[in-house]
């Protein structure tokens, strides 16, 4: 099967910068009080309502579910970079880590008790969003839980070439308005429980939202 050109780019461009990405990236622990706050209260509606593990969708290097599984939730991580998947396997030797697409997931039906996209979809062109959504939708159990967290913006399409201390990178990022990854939740059959935007400030150089929903039951 062809890869799309797009997720081609993202796995390139996460394999090159994979090493870097991991001492330049927080470790959850070091992160704002409200991001801290949100992971904490997902899994406790994880734990709380034991309708399976969790997915880490866009997990990278491991950081966010060895976090998680520190907090009492049995979650497992899933990414397109062989390179960052290898890198959560050497680290976190105890927790499970494929090579996937959150387009297509190898995941079965009303598996999942969560799934976690933190900071994982924005390099996703928009028109394929309802794909990755429906995906999410069709992984968790009824009542399951989902927490989206990313950049937003007002449309904007950002293409750099270098990141990570000047690694070379050819994927996009696309900065939806939360209002519109909103319609797009409740379009895929979620229902939003909470959001939370964090405007730029100390140690947040661009808006962020934090979306907590749930599949109905």
């Amino acid at each position: 099967m062809t890869v799309p050109s797009y997720l081609a780019a993202v796995r390139e461009s996460y394999d090159t910068v994979a090493a870097a990405y991991v001492e330049r990236v927080k470790n959850p622990a070091e992160l704002d009080p409200l991001s801290r706050g949100m992971l904490a209260a997902f899994a406790e509606l994880v734990r709380t309502d034991r309708r399976g593990p969790v997915a880490d969708l866009g997990c990278g290097p491991g950081k966010v579910t060895a976090h998680l599984a520190g907090l009492g939730v049995s979650a497992f991580g899933v990414d397109v970079s062989p390179k960052m998947v290898e890198l959560a396997r050497t680290a976190y030797p105890d927790l499970r880590f494929t090579v996937g697409s959150m387009t297509a997931l190898e995941i079965g039906n009303d598996e999942l008790g969560g799934v976690l996209a933190f900071y994982s979809t924005h390099h996703t062109p928009p028109e394929l969003l309802p794909v990755v959504y429906a995906e999410f939708h069709r992984t968790l159990a009824p009542g399951g839980h989902l927490l989206l967290v990313g950049f937003v913006g007002d449309g904007e399409l950002l293409r750099p070439t270098r990141a990570y201390g000047g690694h070379p990178v050819s994927y996009a990022s696309h900065l939806l308005p939360p209002d519109r990854l909103a319609e797009l939740l409740d379009r895929a059959g979620f229902a939003v429980t909470a959001r939370l935007v964090q405007a730029p400030g100390e140690g947040v150089k661009r808006t962020v939202v934090s979306f907590m929903a749930r599949k109905p039951e």
